[in-house]
């Protein structure tokens, strides 16, 4: 696997039910206090319901998805309604990722603002 696969996304931050974890990267350390939160409790939530490991993601173009994934031998792991939740958690918090999407392209991947608010436009 070269380099630029490994780094096509970049977690923000995701939980790990089997360990009990929640992981925040701090390269996003300028994110909103309350932005955060809501993260968390969404990170954490998701693995409450249904198991697994959690992630929220940057893709290399900017944009937010989730990923999810569990253990071989984890047979409470919720398949189905781990992607109802990931749909759920889309619609209900689209104008966030939204958000995080514009603070991702601009303040790490250095796009220019006024062309992204121009692009938002049309």
């Amino acid at each position: 696997m070269d380099k630029d696969t490994v780094e096509e996304k970049v977690v923000l931050c995701g939980a790990n039910a089997y360990e009990k974890k929640y992981y925040f990267n701090e390269k996003f350390a300028g994110i909103p206090e309350s932005i955060k939160e809501e993260l968390h409790i969404i990170c954490v939530l998701f693995t409450e319901e249904v198991g697994g490991i959690f992630t929220i993601e940057f893709e290399k173009d900017g944009s937010v998805s989730m990923r999810t994934e569990y253990a071989e031998d984890d047979f409470l792991y919720d398949d189905i309604g781990s992607g109802l939740l990931v749909n759920e958690v889309r619609r209900k918090r689209q104008e966030m990722f939204e958000s995080l999407s514009l603070y991702y392209r601009v303040f790490i991947l250095h796009e220019d603002v006024a062309e992204l608010l121009k692009d938002e436009e049309e």
